[in-house]
């Protein structure tokens, strides 16, 4: 059994609440657009992290981080990239491999938009965190926490801040 804190789109800020939220993960995984490398660095001091670049990252970030990670975690295939698109509306460089050998667990970033959707037709789950950072036009910051135990995803919970206490808190 593992437990999984899931961010993206810090933009160079992660709130303290972040760390409260991810204090008993195993793992961090992050899905694009630190801002810098000292924001994952921060991250990588406090739990094992994977995670993948960002349009946004510099090549300080892309040097460390790939764009793309496909990896087992348990007995679940995951594929993470930070523009994936999401059911439907995949991105057309992801196309090709997402059809013919889809994951079991699909996440990208990018849209600051939280989402979490089955895809019935390719039968897997798709995770975007939102964003955790306060750059961007969302209105609330997210992020997510969840178990991976065997070949079950589990216990999904989401941690929210309004955007404006999160600037306020600077």
């Amino acid at each position: 059994m593992k437990r999984i804190g899931l961010l993206s789109d810090t933009h160079g800020f992660i709130h303290p609440r972040v760390f409260n939220f991810f204090a008993n993960v195993d793992e961090i995984w992050h899905a694009g657009d630190f801002g810098n490398i000292e924001t994952a660095d921060k991250l990588a001091e406090i739990k094992p992290l994977r995670a993948v670049y960002g349009n946004i990252d510099g090549q300080d970030v892309r040097v460390v981080h790939p764009l793309h990670q496909r990896f087992r975690c348990e007995d679940v295939d995951v594929w993470m990239t930070h523009i994936g698109g999401y059911p439907g509306r995949y991105e057309r460089y992801v196309k090709p491999d997402i059809f013919t050998n889809p994951p079991d667990l699909f996440i990208s970033g990018h849209s600051h938009i939280l989402k979490v959707i089955y895809d019935k037709k390719l039968d897997f789950l798709h995770m975007n965190p939102g964003a955790a950072g306060y750059k961007g036009f969302h209105k609330v910051c997210t992020a997510l926490r969840f178990v991976i135990d065997g070949a079950n995803i589990r216990d999904l919970e989401i941690w929210e801040m309004p955007r404006q206490e999160a600037v306020l808190d600077l």
